[in-house]
């Protein structure tokens, strides 16, 4: 199974670590595909945790066979400025457009986005085919700070931001920002830069709608 860590070499190396490196996805990605039943070790189901070892042989859902061996693919990152209207996903019920139509084609592995934008927004995004990249940007552990400009229409004061900063409770998670820059505009229609480190789904708008 490709390069295994001297540390685990005699007991194997976990499922999501190996998964990541060949560049399958990252690693927070093939945990869920595990905790949802679509990989397969050796033709049984993996459970989390899981390690592999020489030899074994690797499914997905729809029975194709994951390479996880020979040499590392070359790491490739792409940036992205993704407009409003497409969505972050690989596929779309609805039909809309998707950051993956446009990327160029891949040897080994697949594209993975590091981090996720709603419709409605744009910016940067980046793309890499090496899922412990794509980790180590993406956890918040090694906390990285991800920026976003927001228009805001209303009147803000200094303690809807600092309770913004403190941190808010919504539908039981807690939400902050690391910091706010006041940007452009003036009275009711400003720009605000914004500093989050979790990139949880939605996580500015959600601030900010929690103080009105």
């Amino acid at each position: 199974v490709g390069r295994m860590n001297e540390a685990t070499e005699d007991g194997g190396e976990r499922i999501h670590k190996v998964l990541a490196r060949a560049g399958w996805g990252s690693r927070r990605e093939i945990e869920r595909w595990i905790e949802a039943g679509r990989v397969r070790v050796n033709g049984r189901r993996a459970e989390t945790g899981a390690r592999l070892h020489p030899g074994d042989r690797v499914q997905l859902d729809d029975g194709r066979m994951l390479r996880i061996s020979g040499a590392t693919a070359a790491l490739r990152v792409l940036a992205y400025n993704k407009p409003a209207g497409v969505v972050c996903t690989r596929r779309d019920e609805q039909g809309r457009p998707t950051i993956f139509e446009d990327m160029p084609s891949i040897d080994r592995g697949r594209w993975i986005n590091i981090g996720r934008l709603d419709i409605n927004t744009s910016g940067l995004l980046l793309f890499t085919n090496h899922g412990e990249l794509a980790h180590r940007l993406m956890h918040p552990r090694y906390r990285v700070d991800r920026e976003y400009a927001a228009r805001i229409f209303g009147e803000v004061d200094e303690a809807m931001l600092a309770r913004m900063r403190d941190g808010v409770e919504i539908e039981g998670e807690r939400f902050h920002f690391d910091d706010i820059v006041e940007g452009e505009g003036d009275g009711a229609n400003r720009w605000y830069y914004c500093v989050v480190q979790s990139g949880r789904q939605r996580e500015v708008r959600r601030l900010w709608e929690s103080q009105g």
